[in-house]
């Protein structure tokens, strides 16, 4: 599978699980059907900037550091970009489909993005749902997002 598919993965273990050790990883990744070695994951944790930080079950867990100046660079955009399948507006919402497992990695990126008159996401496995207070302006909402998805 797509290193940024893997990648997004892995976001989506640490930010459900406390992962203490890369040999969690590995295991939980193994268990989602990615075939991965130590060494990738090792190599994935370094890419994606993960962190250890106190955990509320374990000693230690990885983070991965979501601040608003992460949300503008390659690698985040990155994984939004490989990520999202297609956008729609519908009613006030805007919905999204994604590559299974990746939905909570793209709910986490709009919400840093600050849109004007979001109220929130919501989001299942695949699916991102975005709430606005009314329909005014989503289309020019989706062209903002699709800018972001094809770098324009």
């Amino acid at each position: 599978m797509a290193r940024n598919v893997r990648q997004s993965k892995i976001i989506s273990i640490i930010s459900n699980a406390e992962i203490e050790t890369q040999e969690e990883l590995v295991n939980a990744l193994r268990a989602d059907g990615f075939d991965v070695t130590q060494a990738t994951i090792s190599r994935d944790i370094k890419e994606l900037g993960l962190i250890k930080i106190v955990g509320k079950v374990k000693k230690y867990k990885y983070a991965f550091i979501d601040t608003d100046e992460k949300v503008g660079t390659n690698k985040a955009t990155g994984l939004f970009k490989q990520a999202v399948l297609s956008v729609k507006a519908v009613n006030n919402f805007i919905v999204l489909k994604t590559v299974k497992g990746t939905a909570q990695m793209v709910s986490s990126f709009l919400d840093k993005l600050a849109i004007a008159n979001m109220m929130g996401c919501v989001f299942g496995e695949d699916t991102v749902m975005a709430i606005f207070e009314d329909a005014t302006n989503l289309d020019s909402v989706v062209y903002r997002i699709n800018e972001v998805l094809t770098g324009s």
